[in-house]
């Protein structure tokens, strides 16, 4: 097994978050989460702690994830759900048996039915998806402008305009290989 794995790509909404655990889905695709463990990682990041994972939960989680990126993905572009995609995320929400929690500095928190819940956490990651899809949240779904990527994202900016999954990874390698593609036709202004 890999001593390295890359880096998660966390964002603010959970359901998208999710979904940028396999990136570059049009060129070279990473995948964030390739083992069991590495799921807890990512869930235990997002405050969705587990203790354990089998391949097989591993399984139903990337199910979810894909089905996940297919329904963002035909909101964004305002195409019909695709229904194996809402099923998927249906049944997973519906299967999970997390509690949102009140915590003492009033936030809130989701308590797992057990330690190795981890379709609780996938119930979470479920409903999280449906209320953006579902348009309940104050946003818009877009998605990114690299070719390469083209992950759904959550966009919460005044304008709702965002172009980028996020700036650091995609909006940079964009901005660069547009500076360098400018100063090959323009040798002379690199001096």
């Amino acid at each position: 097994m890999p001593a390295e794995f890359p880096d998660f790509r966390l964002g603010t909404v959970l359901a998208t978050s999710f979904t940028g655990t396999l990136s570059e889905r049009h060129g070279n695709p990473v995948e964030r989460i390739p083992t069991p463990q590495r799921l807890v990682d990512w869930l235990a990041v997002n405050d969705l702690t587990v203790t354990s994972c089998t391949t097989a939960q591993l399984e139903l989680a990337r199910e979810l994830r894909e089905s996940i990126h297919a329904a963002a993905t035909a909101a964004a572009t305002r195409d019909p759900l695709p229904a194996d995609a809402v099923r998927v995320i249906n049944d997973r929400s519906a299967q999970g048996r997390a509690a949102a929690v009140l915590t003492p500095d009033g936030s809130r928190r989701w308590q797992l039915s057990s330690p190795s819940a981890v379709e609780d956490a996938l119930g979470v990651i479920a409903a999280d998806a449906i209320s953006i899809i579902a348009g309940e949240r104050d946003g818009r779904l877009a998605l990114c402008a690299s070719p390469t990527c083209r992950a759904a994202f959550f966009d919460t900016s005044q304008s709702r305009s965002r172009k980028w999954c996020d700036m650091n990874t995609c909006g940079n390698r964009q901005k660069k290989a547009r500076f360098i593609a400018k100063q090959r036709k323009n040798p002379e202004s690199a001096e």
